[in-house]
């Protein structure tokens, strides 16, 4: 009887910390001790690992086991740690051997099979930044496991098959049969797929779009440059339907982007079925009477993550944008402006990224009618002041795109001419791309909506006779300093859809009109 180790991994949000579980095996009367800080779930994982175990053919010492995750003083939680607190008193027990450098993630079932977790895919880039290598998981998550290079990963159905791969005895050991479990997590497993179109509907297409040829300049400028769009018009005029096409226009993620996105979507409660990959930009569509935890994150013991984060390297789109509370919308504003979110709670603090593009569409007044001369409106001036004033000053400053949608005229419905498609315009939108992240290279940037204002005002410096409408505008008040900026930006991207090596008065003019079409609504 002695000292017996094992490795796993405690996230933190998407930062994970290995832990080191160390076993022992002392000569007094039967018990199970668990140190280390592990929450109620945690704590279970006696009576499991007892259960699993004994119908696995090694069952564990009757003496007193006591088993240390190390560092003590970090809280851990979940189920994952099953099958290397199990590993670590076999080994001291000396019924396997070699288990101190390998990374454990499963939990265990009775019978002794190895379930699935979530946060497989960053516990095990956590585990390949501190220097490990070798790691052993559930066998339904072995694909995502192996989506982390580098990483030498090992799946099994039944905690015998690990057993007997670190040398127990095979005559004593029972294999349970793996059948795949769709119910890891707490629901039915969903599949994330690759490229945005497996298991899903296929993307919907721009040419669907009738009429609205400003909308459908804006989406793609806001495509373009990562900006921020907000459609204001009457119900039925297509802001939904424009939304929804915007991750159509956007090009696939690259791989670092990928890896990032995946790992979010890993810690998705019923992301147990990840297989490659998501390629595509994420697209998150709360309903208005979402939570302001179930927006940014949040949750008891350590926060999880929300809308914000699931659409990192998207587009989070919040329709009828005044139905949501105002501290839900409010709440993005920090993440806007930083492209993280840092949830501090009792149990902890986590961080996860959140670069989302922001689409918000809204009705000209609670009852939708208050179009044209608004003869039809029932709404009182309180009505619709109020219904305005969820959406802030301060988040609307930092929305670049404002803009007014008409209703849809009976001639453009029936118009059936050839209408540009989604990838014709992503195409355009792929290569403003291109011109833009060769430029910003030099400043660690890669879209026009994140230059700053030193980087305007500086080497990115526009004439005064470009932006004299512009000066115009922050001298009367209507602008403010966040406001040029992000006009600035904007005008850039007018300028690489046209190929343009620097805005000039008319793409600035251009960009303050769609800068401030939507005031005043």
């Amino acid at each position: 009887m002695g000292m017996g180790r094992a490795l796993a991994v405690a996230l933190v949000g998407l930062h994970g910390h290995v832990i080191e579980v160390e076993a022992d095996i002392g000569q007094t009367l039967p018990a199970f001790v668990l140190l280390g800080l592990p929450d109620a779930a945690l704590n279970e994982a006696r009576e499991r690992i007892r259960s699993a175990s004994q119908n696995s053919g090694v069952p564990l010492s009757r003496r007193k086991i006591t088993v240390n995750l190390v560092p003590a003083s970090l809280p851990k939680k979940g189920s994952g740690f099953d099958l290397a607190i199990v590993m670590a008193a076999l080994n001291a027990a000396g019924d396997v051997r070699g288990t101190g450098s390998t990374v454990f993630l499963a939990e265990l079932g009775l019978d002794g099979r190895l379930r699935p977790v979530r946060g497989v895919l960053p516990a095990v880039l956590a585990g390949i930044a501190a220097g490990c290598q070798e790691f052993v998981v559930a066998q339904a998550n072995l694909a995502e496991a192996e989506l982390v290079a580098g990483a030498k990963v090992r799946g099994y159905g039944s905690l015998a098959q690990v057993a007997a791969d670190f040398d127990a005895d095979p005559t004593q050991l029972v294999f349970v049969p793996w059948e795949p479990c769709g119910t890891a997590g707490g629901g039915a497993q969903r599949v994330v797929p690759a490229d945005g179109k497996a298991g899903k509907a296929p993307l919907a297409d721009l040419s669907e779009v009738a009429g609205q040829g400003e909308a459908r300049l804006a989406l793609e400028i806001a495509a373009a440059g990562g900006h921020h769009l907000m459609m204001v018009g009457p119900p039925g005029s297509g802001k939904t339907m424009l939304a929804e096409r915007l991750p159509g226009l956007l090009p696939d993620l690259t791989n670092e982007e990928a890896l990032e996105v995946t790992a979010i979507h890993s810690l998705d409660t019923l992301a147990d079925g990840i297989t490659a990959l998501v390629r595509r930009p994420p697209y998150e569509h709360p309903h208005h009477s979402a939570s302001t935890a179930a927006i940014i994150g949040g949750g008891s013991g350590i926060p999880r993550p929300g809308a914000a984060s699931r659409a990192h390297r998207g587009v989070l789109f919040l329709d009828e944008a005044p139905e949501f509370d105002k501290r839900v919308l409010d709440s993005l504003r920090q993440p806007l402006e930083s492209g993280e979110l840092v949830l501090h709670r009792a149990a902890g603090t986590a961080a996860y990224p959140a670069r989302f593009q922001l689409v918000l569409a809204a009705n000209p007044c609670p009852c939708g009618k208050a179009t044209g001369k608004g003869i039809a409106c029932e709404c009182t001036a309180m009505a619709r002041r109020r219904y305005f004033g969820k959406l802030s000053g301060p988040l609307l400053d930092r929305v670049d795109i404002q803009l007014q949608v008409n209703r849809v005229q009976l001639s453009q419905l029936s118009d059936t001419g050839q209408r540009e498609t989604s990838a014709q315009v992503a195409a355009r939108v792929q290569t403003a791309r291109a011109i833009q992240a060769q430029r910003l290279r030099p400043f660690g940037l890669v879209h026009n909506a994140d230059l700053t204002g030193r980087i305007l005002r500086g080497p990115l410096r526009l004439s005064g006779k470009d932006t004299l409408l512009l000066d115009r505008a922050m001298g009367a008040g209507t602008l403010s300093a966040r406001g040029y900026d992000r006009v600035l930006r904007l005008a850039w991207t007018v300028a690489d859809l046209q190929g343009r090596d620097t805005p000039g008065a008319d793409d600035v003019g251009l960009a303050l009109t769609l800068r401030q079409r939507g005031e005043g609504l």
